[in-house]
């Protein structure tokens, strides 16, 4: 370690010592937008700008990762015959999935949904976000190292980029047919990444429902441990 550069925290100007007031008022504003992220299964056809997108993919893509390798790829597809391709695969997964597939449990847990195999949302929604997870790469473009803590790496990003998503005044749905490997087809991405899920992203539909099941959320206690 001795020869690697380590750069002061302070000289990066990126710390803010807040006041315990101020970090507690900014918890708790946080948290009373983020509950107000919902997911969404029907999307309005208004188009939603580029950059906005590209922003919170920018976003997503300062998360922490396993070496900092950063083991993703974020496939923005808003052409209509994409999608429509996206769609058509993804419902013949579907289709599979709800005709046996699943089994009866998992069908069970997804009722209060009220989910089928017909995924309008695919196409409705202006963009679709394909994500994948690459098996090798590195800090560097075009590195083919082995890549670290993959799913984790992946997932804290998705989560930021559905954070980011929500800040910025769009909602979203994660979409995850099984298998996905028709993205790779479909976005001509290499056999080294694997599809982590799609991610549906627009404004709501006027008439916009969200499940009351949804809704349900565990309170604090149940989900927090002190020790």
């Amino acid at each position: 370690m001795a020869d690697e550069k380590h750069i002061p925290l302070v000289e990066l100007g990126d710390w803010q010592d807040l006041s315990e007031t101020d970090m507690r008022t900014k918890a708790e504003a946080f948290l009373a937008q983020i509950r107000r992220r919902h997911s969404i299964r029907d999307f309005s056809t208004e188009p939603v700008a580029q950059d906005i997108l590209e922003a919170c993919i920018a976003a997503a893509g300062t998360a922490p990762s396993g070496a900092n390798h950063q083991p993703w790829h974020f496939a923005l597809v808003g052409e209509a015959d994409i999608k429509a391709q996206i769609r058509d695969a993804a419902e013949e997964e579907e289709r599979a999935f709800y005709e046996g597939r699943a089994g009866a449990e998992w069908l069970d847990a997804l009722a209060p949904i009220g989910t089928d195999a017909t995924k309008e949302h695919l196409t409705d929604a202006p963009w679709l976000i394909c994500i994948f997870a690459q098996r090798r790469g590195g800090v560097e473009a075009g590195e083919t190292r082995k890549n670290y803590y993959i799913h984790e790496s992946v997932g804290i990003a998705t989560g930021m980029l559905i954070t980011a998503l929500h800040m910025a005044g769009l909602a979203t749905l994660t979409h995850t047919p099984n298998p996905m490997s028709f993205l790779n087809r479909i976005l001509k991405r290499p056999d080294t990444e694997k599809p982590y899920l799609i991610l549906v992203v627009g404004k709501p539909a006027g008439d916009a429902t969200v499940p009351a099941h949804a809704l349900k959320k565990k309170p604090l206690k149940d989900i927090l441990s002190i020790f």
